[in-house]
């Protein structure tokens, strides 16, 4: 980092459960993350003492950003922010408070891992429209709101760019709002983790 001047804390987001440092699954990237203590290799790498890194999960660090800067109505009752890419990411809040790691996009639904079925990836490579795509989120949300009974949900991830074409298509009970940051959520986040040294 010291290539771009910076000499503080360094936040990072993986696609996985991260606990203490430590990833515990790899569901869309490479198996070898499962065990790897990220916050030691990224300190060496970056030639940083591990207290400057925050390695945290990316919809979690989605999730934050959007609570501490986004809609006011995510800081109250239960919040469920969702990433919608190549997997779908998940962040759970009450009354703000982060409940870190949950994996609500490997819920089953329909006999399927949700994110085989609903993620933005399955849109693309099986040439879904808009509306083809949405019943399936619809289905997957449904299915969700049924089990935690959130007051709010959150869409983000690249494909909240184009909300316009599917958010209004959904038809569950719970309101649904756009990431304000978009697909910008997690590096945010990874920010705020990284100066208030937030670690789960």
């Amino acid at each position: 980092m010291r290539h771009f001047g910076w000499e503080g804390p360094v936040g990072i987001t993986l696609p996985a459960v991260v606990k203490k440092g430590v990833a515990h699954t790899a569901a869309n990237i490479d198996r070898h993350w499962v065990g790897t203590d990220a916050d030691a290799l990224f300190a060496k790498q970056l030639g940083r003492a591990t207290d400057d890194i925050a390695v945290l999960n990316d919809a979690d660090a989605a999730g934050m950003a959007e609570i501490r800067f986004g809609d006011p109505a995510g800081r109250t009752g239960v919040t469920t922010l969702l990433t919608f890419g190549t997997g779908i990411g998940s962040a759970v809040f009450q009354d703000g408070k982060l409940v870190p790691n949950t994996e609500f996009g490997h819920l089953e639904v329909g006999g399927h891992d949700a994110e085989k079925k609903a993620a933005a990836s399955v849109k693309d490579n099986e040439g879904l429209s808009y509306p083809e795509w949405a019943k399936r989120v619809n289905r997957y949300l449904t299915v969700l709101e049924n089990l935690i009974w959130p007051d709010l949900f959150i869409v983000g991830g690249g494909v909240s760019k184009k909300s316009e074409k599917w958010v209004p298509l959904l038809k569950i009970r719970t309101p649904v709002v756009v990431a304000s940051l978009q697909n910008n959520a997690g590096i945010v986040g990874a920010a705020v983790a990284a100066a208030e040294g937030i670690e789960h």
